[in-house]
């Protein structure tokens, strides 16, 4: 598995479209609401624009590039060749994304990090992290069921459009007006619970209890994913 890490990590830091539009994009994206945090806050809160850099990071830049990268290693047939290794499916799976998975959450670190010093520290740091790791673990979640529908590479542009900007969407949407109408829709949508939990983790003034509830739409999402892609995930290039 680490083996299969170091050589995807290598990969990654090779391809320069790779690393332009999953992490150089999202970061200036994430710098743009930095600068302009005081804007962002009288529109929403500060809450409002880590939810929006998390999810940023976790969308254009994660979730895509896990796609990406799934399908192109698929279409290749690599997926194929470790296959006939003494690796396992899920130390495979594991060993291709967990480059991204880590990097991806040292860009939140950084860029929260940043955020923290130049409005202020969150309310709930604790809560902050359990946000963001369940929120990492449901792009995963999702970017293993997109990848067992595309067939390639460039059809991953087309594949991820739905989830990236939906989860962008519904946490502008939650972000921006709260959950005091359609409160149900709104925490039940992928990333509208997850936005939640983070602006109350930042902002403070909802009881820890009521926050931890959030986390049950976002695992139920996990959990969606993770039954959709053993149903979609396939192996060998996808005809």
């Amino acid at each position: 598995m680490l083996s299969i890490a170091h050589s995807e990590l290598i990969q990654i830091f090779r391809n320069r479209l790779v690393l332009v539009s999953g992490f150089v994009m999202p970061a200036a994206v994430s710098a743009f609401f930095i600068r302009q945090h005081e804007l962002f806050a009288s529109v929403a809160s500060l809450g409002y624009i880590a939810a929006i850099v998390l999810f940023t990071v976790g969308a254009f830049g994660f979730y895509t590039t896990a796609v990406t990268t799934l399908a192109s290693r698929r279409q290749n047939l690599f997926l194929k060749r470790l296959r006939s290794t003494a690796a396992g499916d899920a130390g495979i799976l594991v060993g291709l994304l967990l480059p991204l998975s880590v990097i991806a959450l040292a860009q939140v670190v950084v860029i929260l990090t940043v955020l923290a010093v130049v409005a202020g520290l969150p309310d709930n740091i604790a809560l902050l992290v359990t946000a963001v790791l369940t929120t990492v673990i449901m792009m995963l979640g999702l970017g293993l069921a997109t990848a067992g529908l595309t067939n390639s590479p460039e059809h991953a542009q087309v594949t991820t459009l739905p989830v990236t900007l939906g989860v962008i969407g519904v946490a502008s949407w939650v972000g921006i007006t709260g959950t005091e109408r359609f409160t149900l829709l709104k925490r039940l949508l992928p990333g509208g619970s997850a936005t939640e939990l983070v602006v109350n983790a930042w902002n403070g003034g909802a009881a820890v209890t009521d926050s931890l509830l959030l986390l049950a739409p976002t695992l139920a999402w996990v959990a969606v994913a993770v039954v959709l892609a053993s149903r979609l995930f396939q192996w060998e290039p996808r005809r």
